[in-house]
């Protein structure tokens, strides 16, 4: 009864003062908007989703370093490098690698026009590591890898794009005018996966990638990510692949040359910062930037329903004049006027927060397109993308302090007013 008399209340003080009431819910609405966009543009970029479900647990190597003296060269390594320096760890559960990045590469059928498709060269190990949804068929396997064979894995649309259909195990396209086999179809991919992203797969040692090598034969075309049992294992990985390096540097190198790692491998929050090969991001100064951000989207609404909720109270002085007389205390009417506040903050913060989901969807390609793409591919967003447990907790704990910074100030000023002033309709 307690609390169904609490939101009558609350009902009849939006309904007595409906200006005010739809300019504080509007208000908190669009800061709670502005904050969830801010969130979701960096959640899906370390938030896990399929195929990279394992996000929490993985670490990134996309590039590497050799210096010498006055010079150092920044690229992605090697075959070479990868079996010997990261492929061969012991205490990840596995390590794949694959091309640094998706080539456009022409994909079509025997005497058809061809089309352009991201193509992505991977390893076996790639099928473990990442988790994709298999519609039809199923990876290539250790066996078909080690052997070259012209195999490929195809999405869902490309599949209904060439043959109209996803029954297409067993059938053959041509890629780059070289025929390859189908063995499996999957789900789309959105590019937000930006590691596992593509559109056709293939086995890395079916093409002549393998060869194309320099630099000692430290340089190539690959990056690793490396998949720990858990993310606790992170600091004993990095502690193996610097030895590593360091016995790599011992025994391989020529000339004074060295193999750097610029403080790879990252995980996954510091690797979605990494825009250059040759210098490591500042995560903590990133940190900085984004919490900067929150503070201001925070104050600045919280400073005009501070003074919306001050004109509410004004208007209540009468009210609150009464409970003190009938004995409510200043830490109870502090409490009654903050929780009031905390339900139409929720209420406009729920608003918000699907005002921000359906800008998101509507507006995917604006918002989350990606810096140096090399696709151009519009990002493909989903529910399972934008909406996790994380994204509610967020959106409520900005709702709970953006609550206090509005209606903290007020509520101690009303809960200090002299009993005799307030009945006589004075907040002073």
């Amino acid at each position: 009864m307690l609390i169904k008399s609490h939101f009558i209340q609350i009902w009849t003080q939006l309904r007595h003062h409906q200006v005010i009431s739809a300019v504080s819910i509007a208000g908190t609405a669009l800061a709670i908007f502005l904050i969830m966009l801010v969130v979701m543009m960096q959640q899906v970029r370390v938030a896990p989703f399929a195929p990279e479900s394992n996000r929490k647990r993985f670490l990134h190597v996309k590039f590497i370093s050799v210096t010498n003296g006055s010079w150092s060269g920044n690229a992605p390594m090697s075959i070479k490098i990868a079996d010997e320096c990261f492929k061969s760890l012991r205490t990840p559960e596995a390590v794949t690698a694959y091309t640094f990045k998706v080539e456009s590469t022409p994909i079509g059928l025997p005497k058809q026009p061809a089309v352009n498709i991201d193509l992505l060269q991977t390893d076996d190990v790639f099928w473990r590591v990442f988790d994709f949804s298999f519609v039809a068929g199923k990876p290539y396997d250790e066996a078909m890898f080690n052997s070259g064979l012209p195999v490929a894995i195809v999405t869902e649309s490309t599949a209904k794009t060439l043959f109209h259909t996803t029954d297409v195990v067993g059938r053959e396209l041509l890629l780059n005018h070289v025929p390859y086999k189908v063995v499996g179809v999957v789900k789309d991919v959105s590019t937000l996966a930006t590691t596992a992203y593509g559109q056709v797969w293939i086995p890395y040692t079916s093409t002549e990638i393998t060869k194309d090598i320099w630099g000692e034969e430290i340089m190539g075309w690959m990056s690793c990510t490396i998949l720990a049992r858990d993310a606790d294992d992170f600091d004993v990985i990095r502690e193996e692949v610097e030895r590593r390096r360091q016995e790599y540097n011992k025994h391989m190198l020529a000339d004074g040359s060295e193999l750097v790692y610029r403080g790879r491998p990252y995980d996954q929050e510091k690797n979605s910062m990494a825009f250059s090969a040759s210098k490591e991001p500042d995560i903590g100064q990133v940190r900085r930037q984004r919490l900067i951000v929150f503070v201001i989207l925070l104050l600045v609404p919280a400073i005009n329903l501070s003074s919306m909720t001050q004109s509410r109270l004004r208007q209540r002085v009468s009210e609150i004049g009464v409970r003190r007389a009938f004995g409510s205390t200043r830490l109870e009417l502090m409490g009654q006027i903050i929780a009031e506040n905390f339900w139409v903050t929720l209420i406009a913060g729920i608003l918000g927060l699907l005002l921000s989901v359906a800008f998101a969807y509507l507006g995917n390609s604006l918002l989350f397109a990606l810096e140096f793409s090399p696709t151009s591919v519009p990002p493909m967003v989903d529910a399972g993308i934008l909406l996790h447990a994380s994204t509610f907790f967020y959106a409520l704990l900005f709702c709970f302090i953006l609550n206090l910074l509005s209606s903290g100030l007020p509520a101690w000023r009303a809960s200090r007013v002299g009993i005799v002033n307030a009945l006589n309709g004075r907040l002073h």
